[in-house]
């Protein structure tokens, strides 16, 4: 499979449609939006089961299955509280067919790792098993739909099977105690008082988890299990989709149903007019935080009519979000960060949600702040400028969509038919979407789009909780601001919105174009770099995988490693401070309406060796985006006092946060025993924010984005040379150049960071006080890749990460049954970017378990670890990590961040001395050697080689553990309204991470992690 494109810029083929020729309807409100999903092979079978069947290119021989079943934890009688859940888990366990978790083997030889392409989701109502799998080998994909097969009928739910899975549920339920966890409970039984709903949570009761007997989980499976519940869904690149019908049949066709199946009833959320007031006092809470819920019943969407009325809805949302993020960042700001959406909780319940994220003490201010901006749009409505703003980012982001409507992943397009399938929402094409926005949002009126602000009315079904760390606030307090608010409303006593004025351009003289100075072809890897006559270096490349993307990334050597100690913190915050400020020039409130209606994002980091920018935009915004690249480099940043006074507060928060996590104190001895106590490592404390100099910080970032001759660019995505150049030209080589070098390093020359591993075996427990028992462990090994063989060692290193991740989750988790996950993860970062010398990191293995056993979890990993290295891994095992190493590479040899990577890489790469092609290619013979000398021998090698040999020679542990003698003196305070909700046990109440607290956070509790960074 030839993935690269040609040298000529035809690559990009024959143009196709674009969105300013799509034509627009004439709309009929009563129209019906179709029933029959688009483009789907869509049916039913004679037992019942519903299929839909797409043929999609995007990935290339790849499918996205699913077996979608409508069963949930809501479902469960008392003591089948968690048997859903449960009933997930032994799928992937043992079915009729499989045993031992050959599924999850089977799958894995075949390149769908565990997790990322192989997982399920338990939620109220729900239970969805997901496949991502390769198609391009004859049987694969009649194998993943027998599995889902397996999956509909044939779970085996023996005595010996329960047994070993039930350790992996509990440490999942473990892992669902923390503050986060808490909250998501406590806030779901609080929306869902009066219904079943409130009482089925889908990770169930610790004692039923514990207890359950073989026969309540299969008769729970055997009773509701039914086809006419279930739907199979498969989209993926398919010659034909009636072969794959025919697949579905054939393994699906012979299931009998029920004769008298038992009709999943409906449970209904019940309103209430008062609002019910909740304040919630978290010891380990990450701050202090302000939700505001309102249910409502979920409309259907039928018509024409419904589908504006949609349309109307995200209006609002875009238009008050605006609002929200201004006032965040006006002087004084009531809270650091706002938001307000809607999201379905249950089958026919939403909620309209605002959460903002506040300073401590702040809760009652934020709370005020939020309910008087909603009544100020039910007095005032939004302005037309508002709206346009509004109606603008929805057609821009309509438009990314149907421009690439012909390369959507196979997984979104399943996504869809899902929601089909549960809810009844129409499937009707992008196409017809697209048109649809294009007819009906010039139409709808800023007060059509302010009457959703009805639905925040705090009669309607409404919820207001506080989240604090320490009890500042009372109910009585909630209340009086809700009276306080509706008394100015009805008095009209809320002014005007006051709008800023918004510049009409972000470079207002446009700079004098530079020119090529040199310019060189790489057909190789499809790019041309060009050198322009400000010294800056530009690498691009063409690709077809996205019609509306061009990603970029620019960077240059020396970063916060060369900084003293005294200066470090200060430098350190200059990001910080300049965001708040505006790094392009204008204040990020102001910016924020600039680019309205435009998909051009550019952002900043400063890492320890090098300083980077990233972009990612529409070619038809290019110009847009590598304006703010001018003017991040033009732009002379000076703080004002107010800036700073926000940024600190936010740090010290930040910090003080941190303090009261349990996690914090594990994660800082880590740190300290891995890496040592360098200012570099140490963890920030409220002294070092108060020791900022916000004219250094600045001073600082003003010059780390100055001289452009010390940056490379490469950008790869849908470009037109024809239309690109000019403008990298005018913007990039415009920049000019300074007459003396400013941070001007030569990568040889950096210094390295104050890195020191261990050399012995150290094992140590972190105690720290937890409101219910949490265990971590992080297991460690030094890592020295000798310069003789650089480049196949790096390959050899992800690839025994891989095989340490497969064999460890095989022994704890698969074998005994006593984790929900591990991860593996891997630090490259010991030395400085030197052409020459050893690269020095870690390996690092993680896990959560039962505080009981942590010490002989270790144990048993070592072990495992010892075996592979004394003993080498099974010639399957060697072929897993091949297959999964060889798929991920082929779907990311179709994407463009996996290219613009490659080629970062090629230019970081020590082999680079001035010809990235060359460079691309010996990092590519270099993967293809190691591929092909892999075996159970070389790999055993390699872990001798990589690790240190024995493992139980030199590496640390560090194991969190609870706190055993304070443990039980800590327990949340919670106080709420009304007071049956305090006699709930299960109303503990937490908060982790609230300025990016997800709104749909309640409704699904994941069954594998998200996959460890590498």
């Amino acid at each position: 499979m030839d993935l690269l494109p040609g040298d000529s810029p035809q690559v990009l083929g024959k143009r196709k449609p674009r969105f300013r020729s799509l034509k627009l309807l004439n709309v009929n409100y009563d129209d019906l939006l179709s029933e029959t999903p688009y483009a789907a092979d869509y049916g039913r079978l004679a037992n019942g089961l519903t299929y839909y069947v797409r043929s999609n290119s995007k990935p290339k021989m790849r499918a996205a299955l699913a077996l979608v079943v409508k069963v949930g934890s809501v479902l469960e009688e008392e003591e089948e509280r968690g048997v859903a859940h449960i009933v997930e888990h032994l799928a992937f366990s043992a079915t009729t067919k499989y045993t031992n978790h050959d599924i999850v083997k089977f799958l894995e030889s075949i390149g769908a790792e565990f997790g990322a392409c192989q997982n399920a989701v338990t939620s109220a109502d729900e239970t969805v098993y997901e496949l991502f799998v390769p198609v391009d080998k004859p049987q694969l994909l009649s194998q993943a739909i027998s599995i889902l097969a397996e999956f509909s009928s044939e779970v085996r739910v023996s005595a010996s099977d329960l047994e070993k899975e039930r350790g992996a549920v509990m440490e999942e339920y473990r892992g669902s105690r923390n503050a986060n966890g808490r909250m998501q409970e406590a806030h779901w039984v609080l929306m869902m008082d009066g219904s079943k709903y409130a009482e089925r949570l889908p990770i169930g009761l610790e004692k039923v988890i514990r207890t359950v007997s073989p026969e309540i989980v299969k008769r729970f499976y055997k009773k509701w299990y039914q086809m006419q519940n279930m739907a199979v869904i498969a989209v993926g690149d398919f010659p034909d989709t009636q072969s794959v019908v025919e697949l579905i049949k054939t393994h699906f066709e012979d299931k009998i149903p029920d004769v008298s199946p038992t009709a999943i009833p409906r449970f209904t959320v019940p309103s209430h007019e008062l609002p019910r007031f909740s304040i919630f006092v978290e010891s380990e809470a990450a701050g202090s935080a302000v939700m505001i819920s309102c249910k409502v019943q979920v409309n259907e969407l039928k018509t024409v009519k419904d589908y504006r009325n949609l349309l109307s809805e995200s209006m609002f949302f875009h238009a008050l979000n605006q609002r929200f993020f201004k006032l965040s960042r006006k002087r004084d700001p009531p809270y650091f960060s706002c938001s307000a959406a809607a999201d379905v909780l249950v089958r026919q319940t939403k909620a309209y949600i605002m959460t903002s994220s506040c300073k401590e003490n702040g809760t009652i201010e934020a709370l005020e702040s939020m309910l008087t901006e909603v009544a100020r749009v039910r007095i005032h409505g939004f302005s037309e400028r508002e709206i346009s703003v509004a109606r603008d980012m929805l057609l821009s982001e309509i438009e990314s969509v149907y421009l690439e409507r012909d390369q959507m992943q196979s997984t979104n397009l399943r996504d869809e038919y899902m929601q089909h399938f549960l809810r009844n929402e129409p499937v009707v094409g992008i196409e017809y979407e697209a048109q649809l926005h294009k007819s009906l949002l010039p139409y709808v009126s800023a007060s059509e789009v302010s009457k959703y602000a009805e639905n925040f009315r705090t009669s309607c079904g409404c919820v207001i909780k506080t989240i604090e760390p320490q009890s500042t606030a009372t109910v009585n307090d909630l209340s009086t601001v809700v009276s306080r608010i509706n008394s100015f409303e009805e008095s009209q006593n809320i002014p005007f919105w006051d709008e800023e004025h918004i510049p009409e351009e972000i470079v207002e003289a446009k700079p004098t174009s530079g020119h090529v100075a040199h310019q060189f072809e790489y057909p190789g890897i499809g790019a041309t770099e060009l050198i322009l006559s400000n010294g800056m270096h530009i690498c691009y490349k063409c690709t077809d995988f996205l019609d509306d993307e061009i990603l970029f990334t620019g960077f240059s050597y020396g970063g916060l490693s060369e900084l003293q100690e005294c200066e470090y913190f200060s430098c350190s915050m200059g990001p910080t401070i300049a965001g708040e400020i505006g790094v392009f020039g204008y204040r990020p409130s102001v910016l924020m309406d600039m680019l309205a209606g435009k998909r051009a994002e550019v952002g900043t980091k400063l890492g320890a060796y090098m300083r980077s920018f990233s972009g990612d935009c529409s070619p038809s915004d290019l110009e847009t985006a590598l304006q703010l690249v001018y003017q991040l480099f033009m732009t002379n940043l000076e703080p004002s006092e107010e800036d700073v006074k926000i940024v600190m507060q936010m740090a010290e928060e930040s910090v003080r946060a941190q303090e009261r996590d349990p996690f914090n104190a594990f994660a800082n001895r880590v740190r300290e025993l891995n890496y040592g106590s360098s200012y570099f490592f140490r963890p920030i404390k409220i002294g070092d924010i108060q020791k900022v100099d916000p004219l250094k910080s600045c001073e600082y970032f003003n010059n780390c984005f100055k001289d452009p001759s010390t940056f490379t660019v490469v950008l790869v995505g849908n470009i037109d040379p024809a239309i690109a150049l000019p403008l990298i030209l005018q913007y990039l080589g415009g920049i000019p150049r300074p007459p003396e070098p400013i941070l001007n390093f030569k990568r040889d020359e950096l210094q390295g960071l104050p890195f020191t591993f261990p050399s012995t075996v150290i094992r140590e427990v972190v105690h720290s006080p937890m409101v219910e028992a949490q265990c971590s462990v992080q297991l460690c090994f030094p890592v020295e890749l000798n310069d003789d063989n650089m480049m196949e060692d790096v390959h050899l290193v992800g690839f025994m990460s891989k095989l340490l991740e497969t064999k460890i989750v095989q022994v704890l988790r698969f074998k005994l049954g006593q984790i929900y996950s591990a991860g593996v993860s891997v630090f490259l970062g010991g030395n400085k970017p030197s052409r020459i010398g050893n690269i020095r990191g870690d390996i690092t293995v993680n896990f959560s378990c039962d505080p009981d056993i942590s010490s002989t979890l270790v144990n048993l990993a070592l072990d495992e670890i010892l075996q592979l290295q004394e003993k080498g891994p099974s010639i399957d095992d060697v072929l897993t990590i091949l297959e999964i190493e060889q798929r991920a590479h082929e779907n990311g040899s179709q994407e463009n961040y996996y290219w613009l990577e490659r080629i970062l890489r090629s230019y970081q790469s020590r082999l680079y001395s001035g010809d990235v092609g060359a460079s691309f290619q010996l990092q590519d013979e270099s993967r293809t050697r190691v591929r092909n000398t892999l075996s159970p021998l070389t790999a055993q090698s390699a872990m001798q080689r990589i690790i240190p040999f024995p493992c139980t020679k030199q590496y640390t542990v560090v194991i969190l553990m609870p706190q055993t003698s304070r443990f039980k003196w800590i327990k949340p305070f919670i106080s709420s309204v009304p007071t049956h909700y305090c006699s709930d046990a299960k109303i503990l109440a937490g908060i982790s991470g609230v300025a990016i607290l997800a709104l749909s956070l309640w409704r699904y509790w994941r069954r594998a992690p998200d996959p460890n960074p590498r």
